[in-house]
């Protein structure tokens, strides 16, 4: 008998080669530090250390960034903690060559009671996608149970 391997079928494109490697705050800054300078920290460290040459290229700020939702329904970041705003960290870890990871939730809340994208999923991906964010980590925390509720 004769068995043929067939290795995988994909677009040669680069993506996949390897899991989205990086840093998240979660276990380290939790909510209580979670702030631009902490995270400017944390980017000139991986890139001193070499981890963004190891492919360790995301950099993922977790819950507690966000406060409120303004008038027209989009996120603000709390403005003790970025004082410059989301768009500037963002651009600050881009110029260190590194990708820019962000959570969100589907819910009303996100699990830490922060504002969540509850009825609001649309909007909050075209803010993302307009400050560069490279990388969601989308949570259910105070989301209904029916996962299809957002897209009617």
């Amino acid at each position: 008998m004769l068995c043929l391997f067939v290795g995988p079928v994909g677009l040669d494109n680069g993506v996949g080669l390897r899991p989205a490697m990086g840093y998240n705050t979660w276990n380290d800054l939790r909510c209580e530090g979670v702030t631009a300078d902490a995270i400017d920290a944390i980017a000139v460290a991986m890139v001193e250390l070499g981890l963004a040459k190891l492919g360790y290229a995301y950099l993922n700020v977790d819950d507690c960034w966000a406060t409120a939702t303004d008038p027209s329904g989009e996120l603000v970041a709390d403005p003790a903690a970025f004082p410059d705003g989301l768009p500037a960290l963002v651009e600050s870890v881009h110029a260190r060559g590194l990708r820019f990871g962000l959570y969100g939730d589907r819910g009303w809340k996100t699990c830490a009671f922060r504002p969540g994208s509850g009825g609001l999923e649309p909007a909050h991906a075209a803010q993302f996608a307009r400050w560069g964010v490279d990388y969601l980590k989308y949570d259910s925390c105070w989301a209904s149970n029916d996962h299809d509720a957002a897209f009617e």
